[in-house]
């Protein structure tokens, strides 16, 4: 079988193309081809795929962690699977329209030498309510922030869905933080039917922050995309950011708006291919 290893700063899964290949197991095989010791190695698998008949689409992905556990959407691998559909002749439509399990996103992109390299990706409008993010607001204390709650006596966060559940909590120092401990811990706090999504942010001014990532099923990752988009709407609905915000994270950096016309979030950064290989079926 043949795959593709690609990254968005860092962020890096393990494609095939499902136009020409058929994957049997994929929850199964995410974890054995994602092991970074005996697999390719990476933060999951990502299929990409005709999309479902009926469907207005370019391509569809699908995103697994490297637990196998499926995930809605996955911001720094779109753009991945948005640079593969086009270098590799699946589609050369502008924007293009990829299928996700959050719906069907727009994504514009920029060339250079006959290949994408930077991926705009219109995200949708983020959900704030927090039954669909999903909270459990009944365990959590209620803050007199919109979307903040108090989760114990350490943490207070903000929580965005952006097709997938994010706690964003603001921190003076985010380097050092013992993010694998933590992290694990508040992933799987009683108040996240889904598991969450953990993001420590440090603010550097109204237009730069600088995040630590945590995303569920796969630990602590160097990028995450909707992550970063949730950093965003959450700078906004606390007061701390402007809407055009300027994010470093462990990879590499991201430029985010969430534009007021339309309360859509519009992420861009770089799409990656690293190298190709077969693996045994």
């Amino acid at each position: 079988m043949r795959f593709t290893k690609m990254h968005g700063i860092g962020n890096d899964y393990v494609y095939i193309n499902g136009f020409q290949q058929h994957v049997r197991d994929p929850a199964t095989l995410a974890p054995v081809i994602s092991d970074r010791h005996t697999g390719v190695g990476g933060d999951g698998l990502i299929l990409i795929l005709p999309p479902d008949a009926g469907v207005d689409a370019d391509a569809r992905m699908r995103m697994f962690n490297n637990d196998g556990s499926e995930a809605q959407m996955c911001g720094n691998g779109i753009r991945c699977v948005a640079k593969f559909v086009v270098d590799h002749g699946i589609s050369s439509a502008r924007p293009l329209r990829i299928q996700t399990g959050r719906g069907v996103l727009s994504l514009d992109y920029s060339t250079s030498g006959g290949k994408v390299q930077q991926v705009t990706v219109d995200m949708g409008t983020p959900i704030l309510d927090p039954r669909k993010v999903p909270v459990d607001s009944g365990k959590l204390t209620a803050t007199d922030q919109a979307q903040t709650f108090r989760i114990d006596d350490r943490f207070i966060a903000t929580f965005v869905s952006m097709g997938n559940p994010h706690a964003v909590i603001y921190h003076e120092k985010v380097e050092g933080l013992d993010l694998w401990r933590l992290g694990a811990e508040l992933e799987h706090h009683p108040a996240f039917p889904q598991r969450m999504n953990i993001h420590f942010v440090q603010v550097v001014s109204p237009g730069e922050v600088t995040v630590q990532h945590w995303e569920r099923g796969s630990g602590a990752t160097q990028a995450c995309g909707t992550g970063a988009c949730a950093v965003a709407v959450a700078g906004v609905l606390t007061g701390r950011t402007q809407r055009t915000v300027l994010a470093h994270l462990p990879g590499g950096d991201l430029k985010l708006q969430w534009r007021e016309s339309d309360d859509h979030v519009l992420m861009t950064g770089p799409a990656v291919e690293v190298f190709s290989g077969d693996w045994p079926d």
